[in-house]
């Protein structure tokens, strides 16, 4: 059986089974929320502001519009600053559990294989992360996506679409998400290549 990761802060999930999955990867105190139940459970988000507010979370969700919409609830009543966002990239299939796809056509957390989990949870700065680096000036603001052509131009949602893509993150990242992505775990040079590559030069 492969060692698991330790991780220090609690990590909020949308259901049993994706706890299930993240048990079996990291030796950490996992929050299931059951989806939507949360919007109705007043001890689960007192308890998610407890964590907060003492060392922050970590939030993990599917990467559908219903894992969006529960993801923007939750950073609606805690502070941005208290939040580390994990994504998972868009991946299409079907849980081995399912008789059929999500109405989505997405795997969710629990389809996702451990690798590529353990790389999502690398990307923003949960493991392997030096000190020096959580207080590194922010270079990527929306000025630095207009000045290169990812917002404000005509084809603008196409290379931040493609950008996505190439940095293996959900494709319904909001501007500001994907800002935040980038200043989590993308470097200037990283960023300036896939710009290039994306831009076809």
């Amino acid at each position: 059986m492969m060692e698991k990761i330790h991780i220090e802060k609690p990590i909020v999930v949308e259901g049993k089974y994706d706890k299930i999955k993240l048990s079996n990867i990291f030796d950490a105190v996992i929050i299931v929320i059951n989806g939507y139940g949360i919007y109705k459970d007043k001890e689960k988000v007192a308890l998610i502001k407890k964590y907060a507010d003492k060392d922050g979370i970590i939030l993990l969700t599917d990467s559908d519009g219903a894992g969006f919409q529960i993801r923007n609830y939750l950073k609606g009543i805690i502070p941005n600053k208290r939040i580390i966002n994990v994504y998972i990239p868009q991946v299409k299939g079907k849980e081995k559990r399912k008789k059929s796809p999500s109405k989505s056509g997405l795997l969710g957390v629990e389809g996702i294989n451990r690798e590529t989990i353990i790389n999502a949870f690398r990307k923003a700065g949960v493991i392997d992360l030096k000190s020096a680096e959580k207080d590194k000036k922010e270079f990527f603001t929306k000025a630095v996506l207009m000045d290169d052509g990812l917002i404000g131009m005509d084809n603008s949602s196409l290379l931040r679409k493609k950008l996505m893509q190439e940095l293996g993150l959900p494709e319904l990242l909001s501007t500001k998400a994907l800002i935040e992505a980038l200043n989590s775990f993308c470097s200037i040079e990283g960023y300036k290549e896939i710009l290039a590559k994306i831009k076809g030069r």
